[in-house]
């Protein structure tokens, strides 16, 4: 088997490296970071594809390059669900969140100036990669709590069984890769 998985989403070509998620499953890395081409690219491809919105949320902090350019391109704007209450956040909200790609659970925060500019407002969830779904549970959680509208929930890629949900919006199938035994 290949150290890499050939990725093809939004008209460009990545290699993805396969890391070691368990002793029975790897998992290809897609990281958007520091990739521009690629942010852009799936984040105009992803406006096609959404429904109309007022305010984009993402977790900390895979899904905010996504969420910003989504956010830069369609004119609207952003709020980041952080994973520590900052010095400036003013009565934060919280939910757990347990993800694939994290050893513990984590917490996301919002302040109530973030509450506030989402609360009655149209909300598009976003993130890099939806896989277990544990990281979208949070945000809708985050979102629900805050008072948003849910009008859809959006990633570049589905990983694994994600990619048979009909609840989310996405560009390309991200298969899983079992661990062959000897």
């Amino acid at each position: 088997m290949s150290n890499t998985y050939t990725l093809n989403v939004a008209g460009l070509t990545r290699e993805l490296p396969l890391c070691k998620a368990s002793d029975d499953l790897n998992i290809a890395a897609f990281v958007m970071f520091s990739d521009v081409e690629l942010t852009v690219a799936a984040a105009a491809e992803l406006l096609k594809k959404c429904p109309d919105f007022d305010v984009a949320v993402t977790a900390e902090s895979k899904g905010i390059p996504l969420a910003y350019e989504m956010a830069r391109q369609s004119g609207k704007t952003y709020i980041a669900g952080r994973k520590s209450v900052k010095l400036y956040m003013t009565d934060p909200i919280e939910v757990s969140v347990k993800s694939i790609t994290t050893a513990n659970v984590q917490k996301l925060y919002l302040s109530q100036e973030d509450v506030a500019s989402m609360k009655g407002k149209r909300v598009l969830i976003v993130d890099d990669v939806i896989s277990t779904g544990e990281s979208l549970i949070a945000l809708e959680k985050l979102t629900e709590a805050a008072g948003g509208i849910i009008v859809g929930k959006a990633a570049v890629l589905a990983e694994g069984c994600a990619a048979d949900r009909t609840d989310i919006i996405f560009l390309e199938k991200l298969p899983l890769f079992p661990v062959e035994k000897n």
